[in-house]
């Protein structure tokens, strides 16, 4: 009966789920701060201090455009701050209680968002270049509005862009919930670690992957279902994977990259100019201006 099992059972079932939770230190930590939402609602300020009529909740007219603007960037800073301070303490490991700060941890954070900020206008001219090459790369678009408003690419692109910034930064954590809270919206997964050139562009993009120590270049396009990964993982003396190595493939500049592609390798580079063909799988560099198509379709083999 219920009412016995919540008169008898619950706290002991209470009781061991809080010792389980006990052995995984991230879950208690992020339990204790709730982190996720500040971030979420950081990158929405964040968006629409930078694009005002796309993520905002309303038309802003145009004079009250400095305003709203400046609140956004405002209300942002504070967020990260705050957050980031407590990241900060969580990795530190000093003697602050969970979800709170310490004086070093906090001076740390003050930096990073204030080096964090200056860098939008950069962010924002990127993305600019992204949504050109957009509508350029793609005869379906009536124009930037549509990009801005209706494609997924810009979507993740726009929150990858930010969070790259603070992960060159230093900041933990907070890029990749930055960009994983773009894979949930877009089903595109950019780890903040890849470096990506402007006018980048990914059309269609369900199940793109782009790995943390990936290079892209300017102008290249990628289509959906394309992953950018490592071929294998150098293990410790322990069977673990090592950190911090370079394991994914270099892209360089104009390259075309068609659905279902996949590239791997940290020694992989392709080569400026270069068009990889749909479900090509490819583990070797290949020099600039190569066409790489996969020739075993069913037409040929029969």
């Amino acid at each position: 009966m219920i009412k016995d099992w919540l008169s008898k059972s619950a706290g002991d079932v209470a009781e061991q789920l809080i010792a389980r939770n006990r052995e995984n230190e991230s879950d208690a930590a992020v339990a204790g701060f709730g982190v996720k939402d500040r971030v979420y609602r950081a990158t929405e300020l964040l968006r629409a201090a930078m694009f005002p009529n796309v993520f905002s909740d309303e038309v802003i007219p145009e004079a009250c455009l400095p305003t709203f603007v400046s609140d956004n960037l405002q209300k942002a800073a504070m967020l990260l701050y705050g957050v980031i301070s407590e990241v900060f303490c969580y990795t530190c490991g000093g003697d602050a209680p969970l979800g709170g700060t310490c004086a070093s941890c906090e001076e740390k954070a003050d930096q990073a968002v204030c080096a964090f900020m200056d860098t939008l206008p950069e962010v924002s001219r990127l993305l600019n270049t992204d949504i050109t090459a957009a509508y350029l790369g793609d005869p379906a678009a009536k124009g930037k509005t549509e990009i801005m408003l209706a494609y997924p690419s810009f979507e993740a692109v726009s929150i990858f862009r930010l969070a790259h910034s603070l992960h060159v930064l230093g900041v933990p954590l907070i890029p990749r919930m930055m960009t994983e809270y773009a894979h949930q919206k877009t089903g595109i997964d950019i780890h903040p670690g890849a470096t990506v050139g402007e006018s980048f562009f990914i059309d269609h993009g369900t199940g793109v992957v782009i790995g943390e120590t990936c290079t892209i270049g300017k102008g290249v396009k990628l289509y959906q279902g394309v992953t950018l990964g490592a071929k294998s993982f150098e293990m410790d003396e322990n069977g673990n994977p090592v950190k911090g190595i370079k394991r994914h493939p270099d892209i360089g500049d104009r390259v075309v990259i068609y659905a279902g592609a996949t590239i791997l390798g940290g020694n992989t580079h392709i080569g400026d100019d270069s068009v990889i063909g749909g479900n090509v799988w490819l583990t070797h560099s290949v020099p600039a201006g190569s066409k790489v198509y996969n020739t075993l379709s069913n037409k040929e083999r029969s």
